[in-house]
C-alpha cells in the first residue's frame, strides 16, 4: 500500500508517501517513496519535495489553506516530478493523520469516520492549538480525495494510555478530574513508541521484555517509563508543557509561579502561559536562542555563562527525571535517546550521563562521537553494567505502518 502521511500544523503541512505492507513491516523494507513540506501557507508558501534520495527541490507556491495544500501535494505526486511509483490518484491507497490529543477516547490508532471525528472535536479543549489544525488536515484529504478513500488518526497520547491512575492523576479535587478530564496524557506517544520497538528488535527480545527509559530531546523534549512494552509513567502532562526543559517551554515549575508573574507584571493567565511556551526553556535562560546547537558553539567559542547555564539546567532537569523513572519502572535495561538533539548531540549525551555512573552508565567515547546523521546502536563500553542507545525515531513509518493495520483490520500493540 501507498500511505500518504500528513502532518497539519496551523501554518505548515509535512507529508511523507511510504510505501508498506504487512509484509513489508514484519521484514523493515517499507519504501519512503517522497517527502516534503509546506511552509508559511495563507499566503506565498516556501515548498520543499524531494523524492526518494534524489535532491530536494525549493520552491514557491501561493497556498490558502490546509486544502490547497493537500491539493498541490497530490497534484505533484501524481505528475511526472512525483515518484514513478504515483502515476494517478488511484495509487494513493489511504491517508494517515498526525493527530496530537485523543484523550481518553484512544488507546490506538484508528480508522476515521463521522464518530472518530466528533470525538477528535470533543478533545479540542485540550489541544486547542493542534487538534483544529488536525481536523483541518483530514477535512482537506477528504474534499481532495473523496470519502471513499480509507483515513486513519494516529495519536500523540495513545501509547500513553497504559498510565496507570497512580501516575496520571493530579492531587487535585477528584471532581475536576470527573468534570473535565485533567489528568497526565503525555505526548511524543508515537517516537517513544517506536524507539521502544526497534530497540526490541536490534535487541531481538520480546515486547513484554522491553525495560527501558525513552528520552525524546528536540525542540520539545519528553522521557517515558517503558515496563514491559507499555508506558508507564511520562513527564509531559496535560499540555507538553510539563515536564523537561525545552527549546521555549520552561518544563516543570512551582504552580504559584503563574500568579506570582501575572502580579508583578501585569499580564493576564493566559499571556503567563505564553510566556512558558513560547519565551522560556533554553531561550528564557540564555536570553539568545532556543538552539541547543547554537548554544554549545557559543559556550565554546565565547565562554557564555548563560548559554553554559541553560545547558546545565537542561541536562541536570534530564538526569533528575532519568532518576525518577528508575525508580517509577523498578529498574530499567537501557537509555534510549532521540528526537534531533537526542540523536545528533554528543555533547549533550555525555553531560546527561556524566552523573549517571552510580547506575553503571559508561559512555565509550569514540561510539557517542560517531552517533550521528543516523546512526542507530550501543554507545555504551562493552563492560558498561547500564547501556545506552541512540535510535532515530521514525513518527511517519510507524503513522504509515499503523495506517496499513487499521485498513486491514490487524491489532496495532507492537
Amino acid at each position: 500500500m501507498n500511505v500518504l502521511v500528513l502532518n497539519c500544523g496551523s501554518s505548515t503541512v509535512k507529508f511523507q508517501v511510504i510505501a508498506t505492507d504487512l509484509d513489508m513491516i514484519s521484514t523493515n523494507t517499507d519504501q519512503r517513496l517522497a517527502r516534503g513540506s509546506l511552509e508559511r501557507i495563507g499566503g506565498e508558501s516556501i515548498v520543499s519535495l524531494q523524492v526518494g534520495s534524489r535532491e530536494k527541490q525549493l520552491s514557491t507556491a501561493r497556498l490558502r489553506d490546509a486544502r490547497a495544500a493537500v491539493e498541490f501535494i497530490q497534484r505533484w505526486a501524481c505528475s511526472p516530478e512525483g515518484p514513478e511509483q504515483i502515476q494517478s490518484v488511484a495509487d494513493i491507497h489511504a491517508v494517515g493523520h498526525r493527530v496530537v490529543h485523543g484523550g481518553e477516547h484512544f488507546k490506538h490508532s484508528v480508522t476515521i469516520d463521522e464518530t472518530v471525528l466528533r470525538a477528535i472535536e470533543d478533545c479540542i479543549e485540550l489541544a486547542p492549538l493542534h487538534n483544529p489544525t488536525n481536523i483541518k488536515g483530514i477535512q482537506a484529504a477528504r474534499d481532495v480525495f473523496g470519502t471513499g478513500l480509507p483515513q486513519v488518526a494516529v495519536f500523540d497520547t495513545a501509547f500513553h494510555q497504559t498510565l496507570p491512575e497512580c501516575a496520571y492523576l493530579y492531587a487535585i479535587p477528584y471532581q475536576l478530574y470527573r468534570r473535565y478530564r485533567i489528568r497526565r496524557y503525555g505526548f511524543h506517544g508515537t517516537s517513544h513508541r517506536y524507539v521502544a520497538y526497534r530497540y526490541r528488535q536490534l535487541m531481538k527480545i520480546e515486547r513484554d521484555e522491553t525495560n527501558v527509559i525513552t528520552i525524546h530531546l528536540g525542540n520539545g523534549c519528553s522521557i517515558a517509563g517503558i515496563r514491559r512494552g507499555d508506558s508507564i509513567d511520562t513527564s509531559m502532562g496535560l499540555t507538553p508543557l510539563e515536564g523537561l526543559v525545552m527549546g521555549t517551554r520552561s518544563g516543570d515549575i512551582d504552580p504559584a509561579i503563574v500568579d506570582f508573574i501575572s502580579v508583578k507584571e501585569g499580564l493576564s493567565a493566559r499571556e503567563v502561559e505564553t510566556l512558558l511556551n513560547k519565551q522560556s526553556g533554553l531561550l528564557g535562560i540564555s536570553g539568545l536562542t532556543n538552539d541547543m546547537r547554537e548554544l554549545l558553539a557559543e559556550e565554546k567559542e565565547n565562554n557564555d555563562r548563560r548559554a553554559h547555564l541553560a545547558i546545565e539546567v537542561f541536562c541536570y532537569r534530564v538526569r533528575k527525571y532519568i532518576g525518577a523513572f528508575l525508580a517509577a519502572t523498578g529498574g530499567a535495561d537501557a537509555l534510549i535517546f532521540t528526537g534531533g538533539i537526542g540523536e545528533n548531540s554528543a555533547e549533550v549525551r555525555q553531560r546527561i550521563c556524566n552523573g549517571l555512573d552510580w547506575i553503571g552508565v559508561e559512555l565509550d567515547e569514540e561510539r557517542n562521537l560517531s552517533a550521528r546523521n543516523g546512526f542507530e546502536g550501543d554507545i555504551s563500553k562493552p563492560e558498561s553494567r547500564f547501556h545506552a542507545f541512540v535510535i532515530p525515531t521514525d513518527e511517519e513509518l510507524l503513522i504509515a505502518r499503523d495506517t496499513v493495520r487499521c485498513v486491514k483490520g490487524v491489532a496495532q500493540r507492537f
